[in-house]
């Protein structure tokens, strides 16, 4: 049996096409779902693009922020039952042995592979997961919206657990891509002031940042940073992957306050980070998620705090991909939305 997936079969830019391959075979500890949506990521961008930083097989199914409905179950599984609505973590691959996986850390696991780039992905009909990364998807959501809950992850993990944020801090976020908006949207809950910066040419992606209730900067995010005491932001987020952003978030947080960045890119630093040092911040990293993030995004979803309808700007067929990474590419939209 055969079915059709968006394949990245290679590292040259634009690698990627529809194509058929072998339905996958399921093992006795994973479940077999068939993919009702799927999130395009930035990150599916840049291997279309042939620009991430990070390692990939080839060939293999583009799709980590997927929801599925359950059609086969394999032996081991208990808990788990043919026709429920399920989303997945992204960790295909795991060492339950390692340090890192057996204090719940399995996201920062050396060895770990995602969906996407190690295994085989979810753009497609069919694809088999661990059951140890399901979760149950709230019955008031719809699969379009549940396939999202992977970048709320990710914000999440960046704005509440790698971060602190008081109510009434004033943060900046750094970047109106998916993750940016969403991870100021997660900073509103928090009780922050948030103002997020961006170009000119993200004037779309801004106006729905604006409709979580941020103040919207064009470039130079200094004179907001600096109203009130004048000592700049309680914290950065910066969700750009552009090294000149770092620089930025020096000169505008406050003197010990903190910046996390979750953004990634390849360029090296070409400036000083003696200001780090000078002006006692905390930089952080912040990379993927782990079990209780996923629940309490889902908590939040399924309750309404948190709304990511706005940053669905539309839903594609599987063979209409090309329109779909090509107009998230373009910036007028925030997220598509692919529906196999």
């Amino acid at each position: 049996m055969s079915q059709p997936a968006i394949v990245n079969f290679g590292p040259q830019p634009h690698s990627v096409e529809l194509r058929d391959i072998e339905s996958p075979k399921m093992g006795d500890e994973e479940v077999l779902l068939e993919v009702d949506a799927v999130g395009v990521c930035g990150s599916d961008l840049h291997m279309w693009t042939g620009q991430q930083s990070w390692p990939v097989e080839y060939p293999m199914v583009l799709g980590h922020e997927f929801a599925g409905t359950i059609r086969q179950v394999g032996d081991r599984v208990l808990g788990w039952q043919v026709g429920e609505r399920v989303v997945s973590e992204t960790h295909a691959v795991i060492d339950p042995n390692n340090p890192l996986s057996r204090i719940g850390l399995y996201n920062l696991d050396p060895s770990r592979g995602g969906f996407g780039a190690a295994v085989n992905g979810a753009m497609t009909h069919e694809v088999a997961v661990p059951a140890r990364i399901l979760h149950r998807i709230p019955e008031n959501l719809s699969s379009q919206v549940a396939a999202l809950t992977e970048p709320c992850c990710v914000a999440y993990n960046a704005s509440v657990i790698n971060s602190t944020i008081r109510p009434g801090d004033r943060i900046l976020v750094m970047g109106p891509g998916p993750i940016g908006i969403l991870s100021a949207a997660i900073a509103k809950l928090a009780g922050a002031e948030v103002g997020i910066v961006g170009l000119e040419r993200d004037a779309a992606r801004l106006k729905i940042a604006k409709e979580y209730g941020c103040e919207i900067l064009i470039e130079d995010a200094g004179p907001w940073a600096r109203r009130g005491d004048g000592l700049g932001v309680d914290g950065v987020i910066d969700a750009t992957g552009v090294s000149i952003a770092l620089k930025s978030a020096l000169e505008v947080v406050r003197p010990a306050g903190w910046i996390t960045k979750v953004g990634w890119g390849p360029q090296p630093l070409d400036f000083s980070i003696d200001p780090l040092v000078q002006k006692n911040i905390k930089l952080q990293g912040s990379f993927s998620h782990n079990w209780p993030v996923w629940e309490r995004i889902l908590a939040l979803l399924g309750s309404g705090q948190l709304d990511v309808q706005p940053i669905i700007g539309g839903q594609w067929q599987l063979p209409d991909w090309h329109d779909a990474f090509e107009t998230m590419h373009s910036g007028s939209i925030v997220k598509a939305v692919l529906t196999p």
